[in-house]
């Protein structure tokens, strides 16, 4: 008797200790924004946050785990790499951009290899291995030649 006691409380503290948990995942999440300029507001909030290779938290970010972290916080889902985001959304004209669309990059290799979320007026903002997170120009001497194309991931 005295061990079907004990069982019945290790099941009960076990029970208790993970009943929080399974709670809390199964209450409804806030409802996010999912305007492209509240990506934009989003995307600002980490300016200067520093490079690292790999890295896609607010301790470092690289180009494409700053745009899936960016648009997680609104409920989008992206891809880790950017030549697998430009296969996302849809297809924009450079001079259609919005604010909030994606803008693609041949930096090192063929092919895309930087990304970079369009903030309006011609800027974008990204993150620069020596810089962290920044604003540029799509039109900077370095930026206009390299530019691949954009993908709107928001409507």
């Amino acid at each position: 008797m005295r061990a079907i006691c004990k069982i019945t409380v290790m099941f009960l503290v076990v029970l208790l200790l993970a009943l929080p948990n399974a709670l809390s995942s199964a209450a409804p999440k806030a409802k996010v924004k999912q305007r492209p300029d509240a990506v934009v507001k989003t995307a600002e909030r980490y300016l200067k946050t520093p490079y690292k290779f790999g890295g896609e938290t607010p301790k470092g970010f690289d180009c494409s785990g700053f745009v899936m972290f960016v648009y997680d916080k609104h409920g989008k889902k992206l891809p880790r790499s950017a030549d697998i985001q430009f296969r996302e959304g849809k297809k924009v004209a450079r001079k259609s951009l919005k604010p909030g669309d994606l803008v693609f990059f041949n930096t090192y290799a063929s092919g895309v290899s930087h990304v970079g979320i369009y903030s309006g007026a011609g800027k974008f903002i990204h993150v620069s291995s020596s810089r962290g997170v920044m604003v540029s120009r799509l039109d900077e001497p370095y930026w206009k030649p390299r530019y691949l194309g954009a993908r709107r991931i928001m409507k």
